[in-house]
């Protein structure tokens, strides 16, 4: 798995520490990648995590590192966790009007007041901590930049489907 852009196109002078890329595969499919290695293959297909499920893992999994530390320390360095998010975008405004996070712990060792606690302690700390959430709460401005650089292949392309151009992702 490679840890920056194949020999595709040009490398990119804005490429650096942070640097994420996609690559495309078919109609509507995308290999995202990190510098680390890592492979998500991204549409709407069998074996493909579709954009909207990508931003929600995103959300869910920066809300459960910014909070890991704080729960540790009340339940341990081996406590069981699972995230969760709910939610569809919208069809009338093509966006997530809301999504709901939910957090699974075992709190049974903790008493009513020290669950409490420790429900305040983890929104805090992802209020603090979740990058993701507080870029999203915080309306980015989001520049889009399209450049002109000579590929070296087409890329092979699969049976057509039904999708159309419109469609969401």
């Amino acid at each position: 798995m490679p840890d920056v852009p194949d020999d595709t196109f040009a490398p990119s002078p804005a490429f650096g520490e942070g640097t994420v890329w996609a690559d495309r595969t078919g109609r509507r499919e995308l290999v995202g990648r990190n510098q680390r290695g890592v492979e998500i293959p991204i549409g709407h297909g069998e074996g493909r995590i579709s954009p909207g499920e990508l931003l929600k893992l995103a959300l869910i999994g920066c809300a459960g590192m910014s909070a890991d530390f704080t729960i540790s320390r009340r339940l341990g360095d081996d406590f069981p966790m699972r995230l969760l998010a709910h939610g569809t975008s919208a069809e009338e405004s093509n966006r997530y009007e809301e999504i709901d996070e939910e957090i699974q712990l075992d709190l049974s060792g903790l008493d009513e007041a020290g669950q409490e606690r420790l429900r305040r302690l983890i929104l805090q700390a992802i209020g603090v901590g979740c990058t993701v959430e507080r870029t999203l709460v915080a309306d980015p401005e989001i520049r889009h930049g399209i450049v002109d650089v000579p590929a070296r292949g087409r890329v092979a392309m699969p049976e057509p489907s039904d999708a159309t151009e419109g469609e969401r992702a």
